[in-house]
């Protein structure tokens, strides 16, 4: 008796993981709403009474064709389980995604006595997507019955998410077959490793450090894991780690569930492609515009990039500012031709229009919610802010001038003094040093300009690399 209580205390915490991944509800036979649980409540905006008892329609989308549901109800019906995409509908009227599953849950007679429905949400993939989250609720006091029911749930989730368990040491003791299919190992592959046969190359050690210290207290560890299939491609799994306890509340195993994000992550990064391509596009109209050319953007952004890893940015920081400082002077595309091709000197007012291109600049970006594009507003706004606070338009002073306005600022005139132009000559690189070591500290950023001597050679590379071709 002992080991039947004990089998569905472990049962209980293997539910209690997946309710940490998993959004679920229960229906009676006639559809009617009887469960529901807190990831349902956060996804819908409906609190747990306002759904029990009504149908699912509640949140139904209107864009969603009934032929779809009848098509669910034909196949639970038939005591088969369903699987589909469903779009539907917050109480606040916001669409979200949900990828489902609906099993019809039976009586030992084989009789269907409710629905549970698994999802994971879709939305960030669909308008850019996020993770699943479950529970299950059992209220029958005959133990078998219970443990039955959770055998029938412990079921649904193996056929909708990736799942191991592995002992103490790390050992993996189950694969199901969302795992085998996902990495495309078998599981006579798979069973008495441990996960490292799988792990990427580039994975920071610091993460798989973070995560055994994590679950070795007992505690749940999340986050994104990049791995191997056995073909050696890139898999992203969303993983959850979940320390199972028994009764003494000692750790027994781990049980891990997975979520595959590649496509998610493909997503990501085909959008930020296509986002920088349209940033160096526009960037590059902008240079043409003023008689700059397309190798001007690329020698600041590669000098911008550079910068900002001397100066202590971190890779993700350094890479946004690389794609959004192109849009520098995207502001000149709204300065007239008689002030912006100007030969010459510009008068007092024609300076006066030239300098507005700063903010037309931040305008016309800073309305995105996209990081690199936001990144571009701050370049475009502030790389023609000064140190000692006598720059434009805000002039701002010192370190209210963000970081990447300052190096923005350093790149531009690097570039443009050392550059040849229909107006003018281009500057011996001891004159630019020289202006740099007469500006630090009332122009330039001092640090940064100590950094951007310390390290010239890297930046004159970029700019041999980089070179004007005459025609």
């Amino acid at each position: 008796m002992y080991d039947r209580i004990e089998n569905h205390h472990l049962l209980e915490e293997y539910k209690e993981a997946v309710d940490a991944s998993n959004i679920v509800s229960k229906t009676d036979r006639h559809g009617k709403i009887t469960y529901v649980n807190q990831q349902f409540c956060d996804i819908s905006g409906y609190l747990a009474e306002e759904l029990i008892g009504q149908p699912h329609r509640i949140i139904r989308h209107p864009d969603m064709p009934s032929s779809a549901f009848e098509e669910m109800w034909r196949t639970i019906k038939a005591k088969r389980i369903w699987q589909g995409k469903i779009k539907n509908r917050a109480k606040n009227g916001r669409p979200y995604y949900v990828d489902t599953t609906v099993k019809p849950i039976m009586d030992p007679d084989g009789n269907i006595i409710e629905y549970i429905a698994i999802r994971k949400d879709i939305t960030e993939l669909e308008e850019l997507r996020q993770h699943l989250e479950s529970t299950l609720s059992v209220k029958e006091e005959n133990l078998q019955e219970i443990m039955r029911r959770s055998r029938e749930y412990h079921k649904a989730m193996d056929e909708s998410t990736i799942l191991t368990r592995a002992d103490l040491d790390g050992k993996i003791t189950y694969v199901n077959r969302e795992f085998t299919e996902a990495l495309g190992y078998t599981s006579a592959e798979i069973l008495g490793k441990d996960h490292r046969f799988m792990k990427h190359p580039v994975t920071p050690k610091v993460i798989i450090r973070n995560l055994w210290e994590t679950i070795m207290k007992g505690e749940t560890w999340k986050g994104m894991i990049q791995n191997l299939d056995k073909w050696g491609n890139t898999v992203w799994l969303d993983t959850v780690i979940v320390p199972i306890k028994n009764m003494k509340e000692e750790v027994v195993e781990y049980l891990t569930i997975r979520h595959n994000v590649s496509e998610i992550i493909q997503l990501h990064e085909e959008l930020e492609i296509t986002q920088g391509e349209l940033i160096y596009t526009l960037g590059a109209a902008a240079e043409t515009r003023s008689r700059e050319t397309g190798n001007h953007i690329k020698r600041v952004a590669h000098y911008s990039k550079l910068l900002a890893q001397l100066a202590g940015q971190d890779e993700k920081e350094a890479g946004i500012l690389y794609q959004a400082s192109p849009m520098h002077d995207i502001g000149k595309l709204a300065i007239p031709d008689h002030v912006l091709k100007k030969p010459g000197k510009l008068s007092i007012e024609e300076w006066t229009i030239m300098q507005t291109h700063s903010e037309i600049g931040y305008n016309i970006l800073n309305t995105s919610t996209r990081p690199i594009l936001k990144a571009a507003a701050t370049v475009a706004y502030e790389h023609h802010e000064k140190w000692d606070g006598s720059g434009y338009p805000r002039g701002l002073r010192g370190e209210e001038i963000h970081i990447f306005g300052r190096i923005s600022a350093i790149a531009d005139v690097f570039d443009a003094l050392g550059s040849e132009r229909v107006y003018k000559k281009a500057w011996p690189i001891e004159s630019i040093l020289s202006l740099f070591e007469e500006e630090k500290g009332r122009h330039f950023d001092p640090r940064l300009i100590d950094l951007f001597m310390e390290h010239l050679d890297q930046f004159l590379m970029i700019r041999e690399r980089f070179e004007d071709v005459s025609d």
